[in-house]
């Protein structure tokens, strides 16, 4: 890696978290509002992007920021950090463990590096383009991570966030087709569900709708575990909207599914 890559790749594992440990802190008492889109937002949410948008500025001021509560801001690096504090909101407020802090950065628009934060889980997975994956649990050993090497989703486990969002964009038999082909399926969704399938546990992550928050951070890390993260007809993007996160070995089983569906033929 060059030092430019090293350096955001220590930070973006360091504040990730940071703001893991500022949602942990806040997790027993917050205050929920609601968005413009009528999704939910917690003041968790916003302490945790301000401090990773602080401690972005204070090392390289000159980065441009996305963040899921408070915008973009400008830079002029060839860098863009993209942030989400919470990952899964939803699960969050429930009480479920399975919410997760998102530090992705962007090099020309092109992704280089990824850390998931699991906060509650007290561990992460990480990695920056051409230098591997890795998993870490505490402040344990960092050790590779990999995705699965078996042959067909029948073998193992079909993971996605909420299956209304299959109904909303008319995409069903999506979900129901996969469910049908995995081993079994699960909706163990947000990064919890893409952190599974870089670390050999699941085969298959699927989000009809992503953001770009969501999404800058998952392709490094799938790649570098050895996997993929596509669009729905099999682009590897972080700008689409959608994505599939899977291993090579079953992607193709996957996208013969999903490319009926794909928003861009």
């Amino acid at each position: 890696m060059t030092p430019e890559i090293t350096d955001r790749l220590e930070l973006a594992i360091r504040i990730a978290q940071g703001a893991g440990q500022i949602v942990e802190d806040l997790r027993k008492q917050f205050q929920v509002e609601k968005k413009a889109d009528s999704t939910p937002v917690t003041d968790a949410d916003k302490a945790a992007e301000v401090y990773l948008r602080a401690e972005i500025e204070a090392q390289f001021s000159s980065d441009a920021v996305i963040g899921e509560e408070f915008g973009q801001s400008a830079g002029t690096s060839g860098f863009t950090w993209v942030v989400d504090p919470i990952d899964g909101t939803k699960s969050f407020i429930a009480g479920v463990p399975l919410y997760g802090t998102l530090v992705g950065v962007l090099y020309e628009g092109k992704p280089v590096i990824g850390v998931i934060e699991l906060p509650a889980l007290d561990c992460r997975v990480f990695a920056a383009s051409g230098s591997g994956a890795f998993q870490q649990n505490g402040q344990s050993e960092r050790i590779p991570a990999r995705v699965s090497n078996a042959k067909s989703l029948s073998e193992g486990v079909y993971v996605t966030s909420e299956v209304k969002t299959f109904q909303a964009r008319n995409a069903l038999d999506v979900h129901l087709q996969l469910e049908e082909k995995a081993w079994y399926g699960r909706t163990w969704g947000d990064c919890y569900g893409y952190y599974l399938v870089a670390t050999g546990r699941a085969l298959a992550m699927v989000d009809p709708v992503m953001s770009i928050w969501d999404a800058a951070a998952i392709l490094p890390v799938m790649e570098e575990a050895g996997g993929a993260f596509v669009d729905w007809n099999g682009n590897p993007t972080v700008h689409s909207g959608e994505g599939i996160g899977a291993t090579k070995e079953v992607l193709d089983e996957v996208l013969a599914v999903t490319r009926p569906f794909a928003t861009k033929k």
